[in-house]
């Protein structure tokens, strides 16, 4: 490359990625978010100083928003991993307090993502082996019937309450905002998707109607929070290894899934694809991605990932897929210079490189570290 050629890459860098962001009260220094990556380092579901310090070394390297790998709601089916940090209890939240505390010290934002993993608990899992596997209608993601309990409207009341309440914890201890896990085919995503909610109530039927659950879920959390602080809600077309499946088919169905979240209150929303330079419609001869019809159909500001500075796809489900040499961001660069989504998360490249922002904003791309499966080991 050329030092003219080298300039020109920079400005581009320098114009498009570090582009303060205002998402209601967060101040975003600039467009780079940490996406959300399960660890299972929080014994008794306590985030301690280890993992203050893993988000806070991002913070300092300059990534502008840490979204907080998925830490489970009040509900004793909400999840299935040791380790898996709570966001409920009074040591969790001191733990999350401190979390908050350092990376604030370094200048980034940071929101938690609230989970409930619904059908996804295998029967006996921890945290709590007692608790049942709920769902929209006890069905498995394969379609398979009579797996788990169908939620009663007792239960749908209570996990909705149990999101609002993590999210005024979430306000009240200092985060930026919150994320709702509405992707992957975990609880929230359960209730939108057609072949795991066939309820015949208010929280079935329709496209539409499919949306009640998270669009109650989060006018409840709008009533527990300040007006202007933030909901982000994380949606995805596939599911865990249900890789080719869909929860709309075309960008009028899309649009029927998301205007009742956005109108019910959701300030952004996370369009979770596997590579972001694909397109997600291609018959409409668009090549906008998910988080790019997301923003056109719904007006809302959007984040977008999928394998961003990776030369292969990530496996979901598993941080230790394969091997990742260095890619290019041109691609990238080029469809957020054209406002095609607002914020660009990275996942894997910032797992094995916790210097990714710094790198990239300072022209220091010949520096970055290739993703390994010695990255996953450590998770430093």
């Amino acid at each position: 490359m050329t030092r003219q050629e080298s300039d020109t890459v920079n400005t581009r860098l320098t114009t498009a990625l570090s582009r303060p962001f205002a998402l209601g009260s967060a101040k975003l220094p600039n467009r780079i978010a940490m996406a959300p990556m399960t660890r299972g380092h929080s014994p008794d579901g306590i985030p301690g100083e280890d993992v203050a310090a893993y988000y806070a070394r991002r913070a300092a390297a300059g990534t502008g928003l840490i979204i907080t790998e998925g830490t489970t709601v009040d509900h004793r089916s909400a999840g299935y991993i040791d380790g898996v940090p709570r966001f409920h209890g009074e040591e969790q939240l001191a733990g999350w307090r401190k979390v908050v505390d350092a990376v604030h010290t370094h200048g980034g934002a940071i929101m938690p993502q609230l989970w409930h993993v619904g059908i996804q608990r295998p029967a006996g899992a921890p945290p709590f082996p007692d608790a049942p596997s709920v769902s929209p209608s006890g069905i498995a993601l394969d379609g398979t019937p009579g797996a788990g309990e169908t939620m009663t409207l007792a239960d749908i009341d209570a996990v909705i309450g149990a999101f609002a309440e993590a999210a005024g914890a979430a306000e009240r201890i200092g985060f930026d905002g919150v994320e709702l896990h509405g992707a992957h085919g975990y609880l929230i995503d359960q209730f939108l998707w057609e072949r795991t909610n066939r309820r015949t109530d208010a929280y079935g039927g329709d496209p539409a109607s499919r949306t009640t659950f998270a669009a109650d879920l989060v006018a409840a959390i709008r009533e527990r929070v300040a007006p202007d602080f933030p909901v982000v809600l994380r949606f995805s077309q596939w599911k865990a290894d249900h890789y080719d499946t869909r929860l709309a088919e075309n960008p009028k169905e899309l649009e029927a899934v998301l205007t009742p979240l956005a109108e019910a209150g959701v300030d952004a929303f996370h369009a979770s694809g596997r590579r972001y330079w694909q397109p997600e419609f291609p018959d409409t001869g668009s090549d906008l991605n998910i988080a790019g019809w997301a923003k056109k159909v719904t007006g809302k500001p959007v984040i977008t990932v999928g394998s961003v500075g990776l030369d292969s796809v990530f496996q979901p489900g598993s941080l230790s897929g394969a091997n990742a040499a260095v890619e290019t961001i041109d691609r990238l660069l080029d469809r957020l210079e054209r406002d095609e989504f607002d914020l660009v998360a990275v996942g894997r490249a910032l797992l094995a490189d916790p210097e990714w922002a710094d790198k990239v904003l300072n022209g220091r791309m010949s520096e970055l570290i290739p993703f390994t499966k010695d990255a996953v080991a450590t998770l430093h």
